[in-house]
């Protein structure tokens, strides 16, 4: 595989696992939990809600790219949901902090990350070819 085809699977690759990372945090945007004391711990028995990811990219050294998951910070945000059986004595409940309009651009950007790599490796197929066809 050529060094073009490479870094265009490097981003492929990260433009698949953006869209992972995004998938995750919208299916767990409901996943409420108790909220965490002062020293960060939870009442012993209360979930702790979903903590939402986030997805860095970086360059590689020789060309292409990288990713690295990590937890967002802040993780949570203080909702009010006094049905909860997990909620404090004000009726709150930590919230994932995930901003759903975000998600939606994420994957936006992802799709169309991944088709443009897709492009780049189809071109670089179609030269390759060319160029086998024009030395034989």
């Amino acid at each position: 595989m050529s060094s073009i085809s490479t870094i265009a699977l490097s981003g492929m690759n990260a433009a698949a696992r953006r869209l992972e990372v995004s998938a995750s945090n919208v299916a767990n945007v409901m996943s409420t939990g108790a909220l965490p004391n002062a020293d960060g711990t939870v009442p012993a028995g209360a979930p702790r809600a979903y903590a939402p990811l986030e997805l860095l990219q970086t360059a590689s050294a020789g060309g292409g790219t990288q990713t690295t998951v990590t937890t967002t910070t802040p993780s949570t945000t203080a909702v009010s949901d006094p049905q909860a059986p997990f909620a404090n004595q004000n009726g709150l409940v930590a919230a994932p902090n995930v901003d759903l309009s975000q998600e939606v651009v994420g994957q936006i950007i992802a799709s169309y990350s991944f088709a443009a790599n897709a492009t780049v490796m189809k071109a670089d197929d179609r030269m390759t070819k060319a160029l086998l066809n024009i030395t034989a």
